[in-house]
């Protein structure tokens, strides 16, 4: 329960009108100053723009296959692979292809880990899988069972005398779900007994494994066959069988006698393949014919010269790499002269109405832009360095006042587009590119809606038009409702990565604050319109909303993530929206046991560092992420990830790899340091170490200190104006904004210290992007950006001219 505020009292006289020369003077340094700030941010913002365009124009030219013909030679099976595919991800070997006279190509997948899907039209087929259907037999080694029902929401087969029935949920044997094992965490036994008892639809899918010695949970034991040996899961509104990976020897896994191993299926009517996440359209002319082509996209490995050595039944035809036109071709050029036009409305034309031109075509253009790389169009690299630089410059020629806050926010932006795009260009794959692309797209597409806020802020501001306290809410409520949907949908369909290649999760933290904020303004406005007592227990009801928001991200974290870095996450929030609570209502106290709790994490940090891992073994509370903290070269597959990091700081030093603070190798390969797992969003802090050292580190944590003090700066000025305030709709207004900007700056806090201390070992191993760096895309557009077009709609209004 909070503490009952007390607010500082009205002041009961205005301040004597300084002299008209004094005004006048405070006028002309205010001028002064912000020319000075709008000349400096654009220095900068124009000095990383032309970064990258030096690192477009230093990158060395790289070829790829346009196509992939295969020919058999003397009627023999092809092997292709990573090599012969140009799939960065595929396995030495890979696809098995052979001419059959009867049926055209066959094709057979001969990797252990990872699967080849075929694509005909609007159905998928996934080699080394089998739809079980009524009757069928199956095998996992020397085990047999036999199909007594199924459908596609569950499957039932017997052994043994044991009726079982799986639902992709749940597994039950002779009618009951089995016990959970004795190593599951509570999450998984929260999880299963949610699986129990909600409709079939609401059930989070759970596949089940054969193998092992234990009947419990999902597993269902088999005698002298490794755990894991086959899988039974839901995949795209089917129920499939499908061999698992095992550390031993690989087990047999049959479907009426046909090996899943060694599957063949024809290419005939197929329109394309995925092998090793790279995408290949199959020539539909040539599937029967004697010579098959297949055209790779999105995901295609990269040569320095078109004199690759092929076997001799494979042939490329090979293209160069296109960073500056891209697949867009003349359409670039269009939208080249759009954003010419729309700056120049913006600035020359007329303000306002200039404004909105530029900031609606900068939407179209970065929603055409998005559409364009998800349907396999390249928009190339200049395309996209143009919408960023577009869209970073409209922000700061908007109507309005330049606050520091905003002016961080767009160096930070500017350089996470840098950093995005020496990534592109240093790794040997086209894969990386589209990271850069996909950031500029949506930054496209967030500053262009932010943008049309902030104008009908402005023009609602300016002609008297506000909505009322009830509209307020049910927007609030509605947000939430859709916050909440989205969680729902990433727990039922999606998992750690998303659902739909969307991050719920980040509107849901939006939410959070916003509705945090409207719920805490209120409570400094307990007794302005409630005369009866009876009405504070409806009160209290509006004002701990917040936590069905708080309570959804929690139990998200617990269940769906794989990660305790969102409780630490919420952790951060919580303790700063009670700070701030503390300062407002003046509880001096309160403020001083929160900041001596956050010295005592630092301790306790340190002490976990220093002391040892046997306490954390005992807790049980992630002891593996801890045991790789603490010894990750003694686990050297696990800690892969913390060893390469490490690596590629110490490479950096304090001047980067070239010793030329990246100057020297803008445009050039990066190296070793593309093989840290998840180093485009967990360690792209890694990468900018490695590439631009300590020193380039040192201005990033500058330009973040400059945006967490432009938060406070405007957080201040709402507070005072709260203070200030003579009617409730204005103290209102004040105090949601002074609450909203401090959980918004919470959040980006937590995301600057979760990632700074995973780079630097400070903290175990959590996945969360670095703010404004990594390429986070449903970070960038559903909290960042909305979070800075509030923060600017705000500032003039409140913080004045």
């Amino acid at each position: 329960m909070l503490l009952q505020p007390r607010l500082p009292r009205p002041s009961r006289s205005r301040r004597a009108s300084p002299p008209a020369t004094t005004s006048i003077g405070a006028r002309l340094r205010h001028l002064a100053a912000k020319q000075l700030g709008m000349a400096v941010t654009l220095a900068l913002l124009a000095g990383l723009c032309a970064l990258q365009v030096l690192a477009l124009l230093r990158a060395p030219a790289a070829w790829m296959p346009a196509a992939i013909h295969v020919t058999p030679v003397a009627s023999e099976t092809v092997v292709l692979g990573v090599r012969e595919l140009a799939a960065p991800h595929a396995d030495r070997q890979h696809l098995a292809l052979r001419l059959d006279p009867h049926d055209g190509w066959m094709l057979r997948n001969l990797s252990a880990a990872r699967q080849v899907v075929v694509l005909r039209g609007g159905d998928e087929q996934r080699l080394g899988s089998s739809t079980l259907a009524p009757g069928a037999g199956f095998q996992v080694d020397g085990a047999r069972f036999r199909v007594s029902a199924a459908d596609t929401g569950s499957v039932e087969f017997t052994r043994n005398g044991n009726q079982w029935r799986y639902d992709g949920a749940t597994l039950y044997r002779d009618g009951r779900a089995l016990p959970d094992c004795p190593d599951a965490r509570f999450s998984t036994r929260a999880l299963a007994v949610w699986n129990r008892l909600a409709p079939g639809v609401l059930t989070i899918a759970r596949p089940l494994a054969f193998g092992g010695n234990l009947y419990c949970g999902n597993r269902l034991g088999v005698e002298r066959v490794a755990p894991g040996a086959a899988l039974l899961a839901r995949r795209h509104g089917r129920l499939q069988l499908t061999p698992g990976s095992t550390d031993g020897e690989r087990a047999a896994v049959l479907v009426d006698g046909l090996d899943l191993r060694r599957q063949e299926v024809p290419l005939t009517g197929a329109t394309a393949l995925i092998a090793g996440h790279t995408r290949f359209q199959v020539d539909a002319g040539t599937a029967g014919a004697g010579t098959l082509t297949l055209v790779p996209g999105r995901q295609v490995g990269l040569q320095t010269a078109p004199d690759l050595k092929l076997p001799a039944a494979v042939a490329w035809d090979w293209q160069p790499r296109q960073l500056w036109r891209g697949d867009l071709g003349a359409k670039a050029w269009l939208v080249v002269a759009a954003a010419l036009v729309g700056i120049a409305g913006a600035t020359v034309v007329s303000r306002t109405g200039g404004a909105v031109a530029a900031s609606a075509l900068l939407l179209v253009a970065g929603a055409g832009t998005l559409l364009a790389q998800r349907a396999g169009v390249s928009p190339g690299a200049a395309l996209p360095l143009l919408l960023g630089a577009w869209a970073l410059g409209l922000w700061l020629v908007l109507p309005g006042r330049l606050t520091l806050l905003t002016a961080a926010a767009v160096v930070l932006l500017a350089s996470g587009l840098l950093v995005q795009l020496e990534m592109g260009l240093g790794a040997p794959q086209t894969t990386w590119l589209r990271y850069y692309q996909k950031s500029a797209a949506l930054l496209a597409v967030g500053c262009g809606a932010g943008g049309l806020l902030r104008l009908w802020f402005r023009h609602a501001a300016l002609h008297g038009r506000r909505l009322d306290q009830r509209a307020i809410e049910w927007l609030l409520a509605g947000f939430a409702l859709v916050a909440l949907a989205g969680l729902a949908a990433q727990v039922l369909w999606g998992d750690e990565g998303g659902v739909f290649d969307l991050q719920p999760v980040e509107l849901a933290k939006l939410a959070l604050a916003a509705l945090t904020a409207h719920c805490l303004a209120l409570r400094f406005s307990w007794h302005s319109d409630a005369p009866h007592p009876a009405d504070h227990g409806a009160r209290w009801l509006r004002l701990v909303a917040p936590a069905l928001l708080f309570l959804a991200l929690l139990g998200l974290a617990l269940v769906q993530v794989d990660d305790f870095s969102p409780l630490i996450l919420l952790l951060v929030w919580c303790v700063a929206m009670t700070f701030s609570y503390a300062l407002l209502a003046r509880q001096r106290l309160l403020a001083a046991v929160l900041l001596l709790a956050a010295l005592l994490a630092v301790v306790v940090i340190a002490w976990l560092r220093l002391a040892g891992s046997e306490d954390l073994v005992r807790w049980g509370f992630y002891a593996d992420r801890f045991l790789v903290w603490l010894d990750p070269a003694g686990h050297p597959h696990t800690g892969q990830q913390l060893l390469l990091g490490a690596r590629a700081i110490s490479e950096g030093g304090w001047l980067g790899a070239d010793w030329w603070f990246g100057l020297r190798g803008l445009g050039q390969n990066a190296g070793d340091v593309m093989r840290i797992p998840a180093v485009q969003d967990d360690f792209a802090a890694s990468f900018l170490i490695n590439r631009h050292g300590l020193a380039g580190a040192l201005l990033l944590w500058c330009a973040q200190a400059a945006l967490l003090g432009g938060m406070a700066l405007a957080a201040r000025a709402a507070w005072r104006s709260g203070v200030a305030a003579r009617n409730f709709r204005q103290a209102w207004a004040a105090r949601f904004r002074y609450f909203a900007l401090c959980g918004g700056g919470a959040f980006v806090l937590g995301h600057f210290l979760l990632s700074w201390g995973t780079n630097l070992a400070i903290f175990p191993i959590m996945g969360q992007p670095m703010s404004f760096l990594s390429a986070g895309g449903s970070h960038l557009l559903f909290f960042l950006c909305p979070l800075l077009a509030f923060s600017a709609a705000g500032a003039p209004s409140l913080e004045g001219e």
